[in-house]
């Protein structure tokens, strides 16, 4: 999810991800750890290879990872919702 929410803000290539992910939410993927997700997403069709600039290649969230992406986060924020109301409700 963090990979993909980064590309809806553009193409990225492999730092560019990393420091993004680290601005928004605070983690820090080393570059294994971001090349397996990549891999892993690009052979799911969430994301796709662009041609290589200056000995760095660009990825970009394909439609189906934007799809994929939006149902996650929205169920995501259906199980906020429901937490935050039932701290509520127990608060003394």
């Amino acid at each position: 999810m963090l990979v993909l929410t980064s590309l809806t803000g553009g193409e990225k290539h492999g730092y560019a991800l990393i420091k993004d992910i680290e601005a928004f939410c605070g983690v820090t993927l080393g570059p294994g750890t971001l090349y397996a997700a990549l891999a892993r997403l690009e052979r799911a069709k969430l994301v796709e290879a662009l041609p290589a600039a200056n000995r760095r290649r660009p990825y970009r969230i394909t439609q189906a990872g934007r799809d994929m992406l939006s149902s996650q986060l929205e169920q995501g924020g259906q199980i906020v919702r429901l937490g935050l109301t039932r701290i509520e409700a127990t608060r003394p």
